[in-house]
């Protein structure tokens, strides 16, 4: 299967919902990848104001920018864990209080929009939505009350979006790329050849496992290190048997691939592997790190309890039951695309997004 980043439906931002379908270190490049997520047409001086809203089964996430002459200037941003999906596996519907933590979260980032003179934006909702047999009264009933148009896409444009977003980071070489993000509640994984200036989707695969599914797949905190990679192990065997239809069809003869991840997952394990007292984007955004490293990072964090993993740096409380599920996915990947390093990156679908609306404001002017 093969899919130009360039076609893509064309969202009208923020109208009512009607009926939405579910449907190492880094190198030089890198680090100019880092000062923009995009480049818009040469000579474009609009100052306008872009906002793109990532709503998925764990994370809400805005991010507001102005387009420059290297990319674009993010003048706002806000990111909040509000677990949309929790309890979904078991009940097929969001829950009451996730809703409300969803709305709260959604009420912070519709009056930032105001604030900003947001003038185009586009605001997506993810696998949560898709699965909820609720997610469109919930989309209703967000717009409603924030006046946020969310439009539940598609898997297959997440992919498109995500990697849209993070491919600037993609290490240099000549051999086919393998591009992943870890979400609350599935995992896409897209195939891509860099021969030309935009990727080419090759094939992808949304798998209906992500930190949160997966988290709640095993209903118990085990005692003992032993009994907790076990667990960690038949988390791993889910996954894996999520995984084999795509695994059957990547190239097995292939030379100097490449791999890339943006989730909490990839960010929070490369913290963890530089040691950072904190989190820091500058430090996290573009680094390369071994395969084996991360691999490593994740059998010991497997073995920890969730107390012991929340005292953890970049951890916390907020990621500590769920990050070893986002280590068995991480692993999964590496046993069907053996890259030598991992690249990370701190961005994806709302970078993909802004790159999407400059674009096409540029075309229209």
């Amino acid at each position: 299967m093969s899919t130009a980043l360039a076609q893509r439906s064309s969202p009208t931002p923020q109208t009512p919902p009607a009926g939405s379908a579910k449907g190492g270190g880094a190198p030089a490049a890198h680090q100019m990848a880092k000062a923009a997520a995009v480049r818009p047409r040469a000579g474009w001086q609009n100052r306008k104001s872009y906002a793109a809203i990532d709503l998925g089964t764990n994370n809400c996430r805005l991010l507001i920018a102005r387009p420059s002459a290297d990319g674009f200037v993010v003048v706002d941003a806000f990111s909040r864990i509000v677990r949309l999906g929790e309890g979904l596996a078991g009940t097929g519907r969001i829950s009451d209080a996730a809703i409300e933590r969803a709305i709260a979260a959604l009420t912070i980032c519709a009056e930032k929009l105001k604030r900003r003179h947001v003038t185009l934006a586009r605001s997506v909702a993810t696998e949560a939505c898709r699965r909820a047999s609720n997610g469109n009264d919930f989309i209703e009933r967000v717009y409603r009350e924030t006046g946020i148009a969310l439009d539940i896409i598609t898997a297959q444009e997440e992919a498109r979006l995500a990697v849209l977003g993070c491919h600037a980071l993609l290490e240099p070489g000549d051999g086919p790329a393998l591009i992943f993000d870890i979400g609350g509640g599935s995992t896409e994984l897209v195939l891509v050849d860099t021969s030309t200036e935009t990727p080419r989707i090759l094939d992808w695969q949304s798998a209906p496992w992500g930190v949160v599914s997966l988290t709640e797949s095993e209903i118990f905190d085990p005692e003992s290190p032993s009994e907790r990679l076990l667990a960690y192990d038949r988390m791993r065997t889910r996954v894996k048997d999520a995984f084999q239809a795509l695994a059957s069809r990547l190239p097995r003869d292939a030379d100097d691939i490449r791999l890339l991840g943006t989730s909490g997952t990839v960010t929070t394990l490369a913290s963890i592997h530089l040691e950072l007292p904190r989190y820091d984007r500058q430090a996290i955004d573009g680094l390369i790190v071994p395969a084996e490293a991360m691999r490593g990072i994740s059998s010991r964090l497997a073995a920890m309890s969730i107390a012991e993993r929340r005292q953890l740096p970049c951890i916390g409380n907020e990621r500590a039951d769920l990050v070893v599920a986002g280590c068995a996915i991480l692993e999964c990947i590496l046993d069907i695309w053996p890259a030598k390093s991992l690249g990370v990156a701190d961005r994806g679908i709302r970078e993909g997004i802004l790159r999407g609306l400059m674009d096409r404001d540029g075309s229209a002017r």
